[in-house]
């Protein structure tokens, strides 16, 4: 079993013995998602460039477990392949940013 299928799994069990499913709608999954990414971002609020990466490595690990917790349990509601999903957008960002326009280079898609 993969680590992610593994982790996926573990996750499941841990909601289904509390009834949760009951909670987890595409809607709260997807709210609850940009919630943890922003408690991610407050780690670094105010912080300069050097501070932020001088991090507490416990919060940012228990803020990333969070995104990545609901992150998989909205692609298992939607019965999503998440290392395949992942691989198809590395492709399609391939097309966008070719390297030889966007190596280096930080502009968006439609400016290089």
């Amino acid at each position: 079993m993969s680590d992610l299928k593994t982790a996926t799994t573990a996750l499941v069990k841990f909601r289904d013995e509390r009834n949760w499913q009951q909670f987890h709608n595409t809607k709260d999954l997807a709210l609850a998602l940009s919630i943890e990414a922003a408690e991610l971002n407050e780690l670094f609020l105010w912080k300069t460039r050097e501070e932020a990466e001088e991090v507490d490595r416990e919060k940012l690990k228990e803020e990333l477990a969070d995104i990545f917790a609901y992150a998989l349990l909205l692609a298992e509601k939607h019965k999503l392949n998440v290392p395949e999903i992942v691989l198809e957008k590395v492709v399609k960002n391939g097309v966008k940013y070719p390297v030889e326009k966007s190596k280096g280079n930080a502009k968006k898609y439609d400016e290089l």
